[in-house]
C-alpha cells in the first residue's frame, strides 16, 4: 500500500461503517438528506439508529405484548412504566441492561447501570424506593469470572448504597455460555402521586431547554454503538466507551429533580442515558412534534476543547435535560444552586421539526427529526424456528442417590447461598424494606411509606429452559415472576422486561427472539400481566458465540395490607406441608440433570397457564385468609430443593413423603410448573384439600415439619450440614479456595 493511500482521509461511508451503520443504512441517510452528513450529523444518526436506541430488529415483535390494563397509567414508550396502586399513588419501574460496559469495566459498568435505571424512574417524578439486579456470569473456573463477580457486585453496592436506595431482590447465575459476555440487568422501582407524573414530550415551541447535573466529559462516547455490537478478543480495549459514575452527584440530582418538579416549573423532562445529549434532545422534540436548537458553547464541560461531536455523543453520567415553562428559568437556577449542580439554558424548542446545533457560532448539525426517531429503520429480519430439545421420558433419566443429589444441587453455583453477595448491598436504607434476599421470601417487599400497602418485586428467567425451547421458556419466565409475587401474597400487576440475546442478523438467533416474545406475550395475556416498560439487549456475542437466550422479567405486585405478607421462614413444628399443583415428573433441562450428571438435555417443563392462574388464585386466598403459614414456589431443583430452602429459612426439620406413582428421585427433583409448597396447621389441612378440590386444583399432603433433619426416601440430613453445604461455596470461591 502506498503512503498516499494509507494516509488518505476516510470517506463518510467508511466512517459510517466504523460507527456501526450498514451500507444500505448509510444510503438511506443520503436519500433522506439529499446530501452527505458531516461528522456530527453522522454521529447523531449512528447512535439514534443503533440497536440500543432504535430497537430496529425487535420493535416489530415487541408490538405483540399486551401493554394496557386496569392499573396501567403509562405503558412502553416513556422512560419507565407507570401503574396505579390505589389511593392516588403510582408505582414507576423499569429494567435495563448494562452488559457490554460491565464486561469491559465491571465496577463502573455495573455502577452506571444502577445510576442510569434510577434516572429513568425519577425523571418521571418518582422517588426510587427499591433496586433489583439480575446477574449472569460465566463458569466459575473461567479466568475472568471471579474478577467480574467482584467488580460487578462492588459496583452495584457502591452506587446503590451511596445513593441510599435499598437493593431488595435479584438473581445470580453462572454458566459457561456467559464466559465472553456477562449480563448485568438492573431494575428500579419508584413511588409518585398518580396526578404528578412527568413526561418527555416537548409541549410547545418557544420554551427554554435547560441542562443540569454533572458536567459533560469524554467518557461513554459511542457507548450506545458499542452496546449494539458483538465482542471480539480486543473488546477490553473499549474502556473509554464506559461511563464513570458518581453516586453522590446522583443523590443531589434526585433531590434537585424532584424539587424542580414540585415547583411547577417543568414542562417536560428527560434524563441523558444512552446516546446522552443526542437522544434526550431528539426524543423530547420528536415526541412533541417540534424542533429544537441547541448552543453547545453553553453546555457545562469538564474537559477543554471538546468538539460538538464529543458533547453530543458523550454518555457522562448524572445529567438531565428539562424544558421549563415560560419565565421559570430563575426558579430552576435557584434549585440547582441549592443542590450544587451545574446548570445552563442551552437551547429552545421551535416549530421547525429539525434539530440544529450551534458551536462556536456556526451550524454544525441541521437534521430533520423524523428520520432519527419515528422513521428510524424497522426490520422484519429473517428467522427460523429454533431447535428444540426433545421430550425426555422417565426411563431416560439417570438415577442418583437422593441425598447425594440434593447436597450437590444445593451447593452448586446457581443454588448456593448468595449471602456473600447480598451482604454487600444496603437492603434496609429508607427503613421501609419488609423482605429482601436474606429473609426467606420469594419476592422483595417494600412498604409504601405512611400506608398499609406494600410493593412486591421480583426478577426471573430460566435461560436453560429458553435455550431448550424459547417459546415455553418465554412463558415460564413470566409465569415464575407471577408465581413469586403470588407466593408472598401480592396481586401481580405488571412486568418490565430485559430481552438479552445474540446477533439478530442470524436467523437462528432471531428465531429465539421471536418465539420467546411469543411465549412471553401469551403468558402476559393469560395472566393479565401487561408489559409496561423494558429494554432489548442484542449482539451479546463474543467471536460469534451467542449467550444463552435470556429474556429477564422484572415484576411488581401490590399488597393492600402488608401484615398479610408471607414467606417460607416461619414454618413451625407440627404444621403439615401441602403440594399445590400437579407433578407429572418433568425432568428435561432440570438442575438435577445438569448438576448431578452434567447433562443439559430434554424439553423444559410445559407451562399450563390455566393451571398457573387457578393454582395461584387458590394460594393467594389461603394467604389472605391466614390459613397458609408458609409458602414457597417450586422452581429450580423442584420439591426437595424448595423444602430444603424452607427448612433452612425456618430452622425446622421437614419429613417428606412421595404420595405419587413417580420414582422418588423424579418426584423430588422434577421441575413441573404452577406448583407451591404450602405449610398449614394440621387442623386446616383437610379444609384446604376440600377447597382445592372444589376449585379443581391438585393438592397433596407431602410432609410435616418436625425435628432438625430433612428426611425423604432414605435421605436424612441435618439442617446444620445442609446449611454448611449451601453456604460454603461462594465465600470459598471469592477467596480463591474453590
Amino acid at each position: 500500500m502506498s503512503t498516499t493511500t494509507a494516509n488518505a482521509p476516510k470517506s463518510m461511508a467508511d466512517k459510517a461503517a466504523e460507527y456501526g451503520l450498514k451500507a444500505d443504512e448509510y444510503q438511506v441517510i443520503l436519500d433522506r438528506l439529499g446530501r452527505e452528513p458531516n461528522d456530527v450529523e453522522l454521529g447523531v444518526f449512528s447512535v439514534m439508529w443503533s440497536e440500543h436506541c432504535s430497537y430496529k430488529s425487535s420493535r416489530l415483535h415487541l408490538r405483540k405484548f399486551p401493554v394496557t390494563g386496569p392499573r396501567v397509567i403509562c405503558g412502553p414508550g416513556e422512560n419507565a412504566g407507570v401503574i396505579d396502586i390505589d389511593d392516588g399513588q403510582a408505582c414507576i419501574f423499569k429494567m435495563e441492561s448494562h452488559n457490554h460496559p460491565s464486561f469491559i469495566e465491571p465496577y463502573q459498568g455495573a455502577a452506571t447501570g444502577v445510576g442510569g435505571i434510577m434516572r429513568d424512574v425519577f425523571t418521571m417524578g418518582a422517588r426510587p424506593v427499591a433496586l433489583l439486579n439480575a446477574l449472569r456470569f460465566g463458569e466459575p473456573g473461567h479466568p475472568k469470572t471471579r474478577r467480574l463477580v467482584e467488580g460487578v457486585v462492588s459496583g452495584i453496592g457502591g452506587y446503590g448504597n451511596c445513593v441510599g436506595v435499598p437493593t431488595v431482590a435479584g438473581e445470580t447465575n453462572f454458566h459457561s455460555g456467559y464466559n465472553g459476555n456477562i449480563l448485568v440487568n438492573a431494575m428500579c422501582v419508584g413511588l409518585a402521586d398518580a396526578d404528578k407524573i412527568f413526561y418527555s414530550a416537548a409541549p410547545e415551541p418557544g420554551l427554554p431547554v435547560v441542562y443540569f447535573g454533572s458536567k459533560t466529559g469524554r467518557d461513554g462516547i459511542h457507548g450506545a454503538t458499542m452496546s449494539s455490537a458483538e465482542f471480539s478478543e480486543d473488546s477490553e480495549e473499549k474502556r473509554p466507551t464506559v461511563q464513570v459514575g458518581d453516586p453522590f452527584a446522583e443523590k443531589l440530582l434526585i433531590e434537585a429533580t424532584l424539587e424542580l418538579m414540585a415547583s411547577g416549573a417543568v414542562a417536560a423532562i428527560q434524563d441523558m442515558g444512552a446516546a446522552g445529549l443526542t437522544s434526550s434532545s431528539v426524543e423530547m422534540a420528536g415526541k412533541g412534534g417540534l424542533g429544537i436548537i441547541l448552543d453547545l458553547d453553553k453546555v457545562p464541560q469538564r474537559e477543554v476543547n471538546m468538539t460538538a461531536y464529543e458533547m453530543m455523543l458523550s454518555e457522562s453520567q448524572e445529567r438531565m435535560l428539562a424544558i421549563l415553562k415560560p419565565g421559570r428559568e430563575e426558579d430552576g437556577y435557584r434549585i440547582f444552586k441549592k443542590w450544587g449542580l451545574d446548570a445552563a439554558v442551552i437551547g429552545e424548542t421551535n416549530t421547525t421539526g429539525r434539530i440544529v446545533l450551534m458551536h462556536h457560532g456556526e451550524v454544525v448539525c441541521d437534521l430533520p427529526l423524523s428520520p432519527l426517531s419515528d422513521d428510524a429503520p424497522l426490520y422484519d429480519r429473517p428467522w427460523v424456528e429454533p431447535a428444540q430439545e426433545p421430550e425426555l421420558h422417565a426411563s431416560e433419566v439417570p438415577v442418583a442417590p437422593v441425598g447425594d443429589a440434593l447436597l450437590k444441587i444445593m451447593s452448586c453455583p446457581d443454588m448456593a447461598s448468595k449471602r456473600w453477595l447480598w451482604e454487600q448491598y444496603d437492603r434496609h436504607v429508607m427503613a421501609d424494606t419488609l423482605s429482601d434476599s436474606s429473609t426467606g421470601h420469594d419476592a422483595g417487599m417494600v412498604r409504601v411509606h405512611g400506608t398499609r400497602k406494600a410493593l412486591a418485586v421480583t426478577s426471573d428467567c430460566t435461560p436453560r429452559y429458553v435455550k431448550a425451547n424459547p417459546y415455553e421458556g418465554g412463558k415460564q419466565a413470566v409465569a415464575e415472576a407471577w408465581r413469586n409475587l403470588t407466593a408472598v401474597g401480592a396481586e401481580p400487576i405488571a412486568i418490565t422486561d430485559n430481552l438479552n440475546f445474540g446477533n439478530p442478523e442470524k436467523p437462528e438467533i432471531m428465531g429465539q427472539i421471536v418465539r420467546a416474545i411469543d411465549g412471553m406475550a401469551e403468558a402476559c395475556r393469560e395472566l393479565d400481566f401487561p408489559v409496561v416498560s423494558g429494554n432489548v439487549s442484542l449482539y451479546n456475542e463474543t467471536n460469534g458465540i451467542a449467550i444463552p437466550p435470556t429474556p429477564t422479567v422484572g415484576a411488581v405486585g401490590l399488597l393492600k395490607d402488608y401484615d398479610q405478607r408471607i414467606g417460607f421462614n416461619k414454618v413451625r413444628p407440627g404444621q403439615v406441608l401441602l403440594l399445590v399443583g400437579e407433578t407429572k415428573g418433568e425432568m428435561g433441562s432440570t438442575l438435577y440433570l445438569r448438576e448431578v450428571f452434567g447433562l443439559e438435555i430434554g424439553a423444559p417443563p410445559k407451562v399450563d397457564l390455566e393451571s398457573e392462574k387457578a393454582n395461584g388464585v387458590l394460594v393467594r386466598r389461603l394467604i389472605k385468609t391466614g390459613v397458609a403459614k408458609g409458602v414457597h414456589d417450586l422452581s429450580d431443583g423442584g420439591l426437595l430443593c424448595a423444602a430444603a430452602d424452607m427448612a433452612l429459612a425456618s430452622k425446622v426439620g421437614l419429613e417428606l413423603k412421595n404420595p405419587s406413582d413417580l420414582d422418588d428421585h423424579i418426584f423430588a427433583f422434577a421441575e413441573d410448573q404452577a406448583r407451591y409448597l404450602v405449610a398449614v396447621d394440621e387442623a386446616a389441612a383437610h379444609l384446604v384439600i376440600a377447597q382445592a378440590a372444589e376449585a379443581e386444583v391438585p393438592v397433596a399432603v407431602v410432609g410435616v415439619a418436625t425435628g432438625t433433619d430433612l428426611i425423604y426416601a432414605g435421605l436424612c440430613v441435618s439442617l446444620e450440614r445442609l446449611r454448611e453445604t449451601n453456604e460454603a461455596w461462594l465465600p470459598a470461591y471469592m477467596a480463591g479456595k474453590a
